[in-house]
């Protein structure tokens, strides 16, 4: 299994009420519908974009031939508004921007970026609002042009469009299936610009949503555990175990003996299990009983928390985090670029054992740290 994780070079959310305000170094990326004081129905769309080097690099030096998902996630920071259901849509982006260096109504405003009538600056490369490119479109109040560029579809005839749903009490995290939209990135079809994130015709604009709807989530900006992430995975699960028996009594002990407890973010760390029974079997022998390794059974998994937030890193998946094994024993890899720097992080692993499932959660803490 394989877990890697990139985040944005740059994002930014546009403003209807703020046609020309840039937000580019913000803290937060909004995705709202509401009435302004003077009675109009305003909206806000959020851009965000991965850098497209990194995402060919991972598919070309990691993931190989492997069959891999992409999930967008992203990390809600506050929400309102939810007495009816609100559909978010993301798209991949077509047309360059430019990042910017403001922020949410600065004073004075800043317009140096990319905003809800123009692409790189005020005044400059203004959003698409006719004669779109071939497989893109927009949509926007005729009072009010612009609000991004995006498409629709493309030569390769991928489904792009990604929903994500929420109604009152839901989780509004994000993790949208985003591969199709990298394949297209990664074939040149579609040229990557990024994702926007908007709400559906539902409620985005319309009186008809009566009330007003906010959607906060962390940028990449954040001094939060939580910027935006894309998150590929694939299997590279392997099971040889050589001479080793697998353990066949839950009551067993499970170390991790080559945890050194600090790694560089550029790390890929391979971590080794031993398990060998708690009262294991007495033979006549001239070596310990207690020496001897055993393998879990393949249906073994790993994760990581944040040890300070007990927030899930990286969460059991039956697919993309099973506990491989060779001739050694049990090991698993975890590339240390998908974690925050200087914090400090906890491995559990889950598995089940004669019928008996079980986590193992035994302190074994590492830290992520600067160069």
């Amino acid at each position: 299994m394989a877990v890697y994780k990139l985040f944005p070079e740059k994002d930014a959310t546009l403003y209807s009420e703020y046609p020309i305000m840039n937000s580019g170094i913000d803290e937060i990326l909004e995705v709202n519908s509401y009435e302004d004081i003077a009675g109009n129905y305003q909206s806000s769309r959020f851009l965000v974009k991965f850098n497209n080097s990194q995402i060919n690099d991972t598919l070309d030096t990691l993931v190989g031939a492997a069959s891999f998902k992409t999930y967008l996630r992203l990390f809600n920071a506050k929400t309102s508004g939810l007495n009816q259901e609100v559909t978010l849509e993301a798209y991949p982006v077509s047309g360059a921007w430019a990042n910017g260096t403001g922020k949410y109504l600065d004073s004075p405003e800043t317009t140096n970026g990319v905003g809800w009538t123009y692409r790189t600056a005020s005044g400059s490369g203004a959003w698409t609002t006719t004669g779109f490119a071939t497989y893109a479109t927009a949509s926007f109040p005729a009072s009010i042009p612009g609000g991004g560029t995006w498409y629709t579809g493309s030569s390769l005839g991928l489904d792009i469009l990604q929903t994500a749903s929420f109604e009152y009490r839901t989780n509004t995290d994000i993790t949208l299936d985003v591969t199709n939209t990298v394949l297209n990135w990664y074939s040149g079809s579609i040229v990557n610009e990024g994702f926007i994130l908007k709400q559906s015709a539902t409620t985005e604009f319309l009186s008809q949503s009566l009330n007003d709807i906010e959607l906060k989530y962390f940028s990449v900006d954040t001094n939060t555990i939580y910027p935006p992430q894309l998150e590929f995975r694939w299997n590279d699960f392997s099971y040889n175990t050589g001479s080793l028996s697998e353990i066949s009594t839950a009551d067993c002990i499970i170390s991790l003996p080559n945890n050194v407890g600090e790694y560089q973010p550029s790390a890929v760390k391979r971590f080794r299990l031993d398990v060998r029974p708690q009262n294991p079997t007495r033979v006549f022998t001239t070596g310990s009983v207690y020496t001897t390794n055993y393998v879990l059974p393949t249906g073994s998994y790993w994760s990581i928390k944040d040890l300070d937030t007990d927030e899930v890193a990286i969460d059991f998946d039956t697919v993309y985090t099973k506990v491989s094994a060779d001739s050694n024993g049990n090991y698993f890899d975890v590339y240390m670029n998908g974690l925050e720097p200087e914090r400090y992080y906890k491995i559990l692993v889950k598995t089940t054992i004669d019928g008996t499932t079980k986590i193992i959660d035994n302190d074994y803490y590492f830290k992520v740290i600067n160069g």
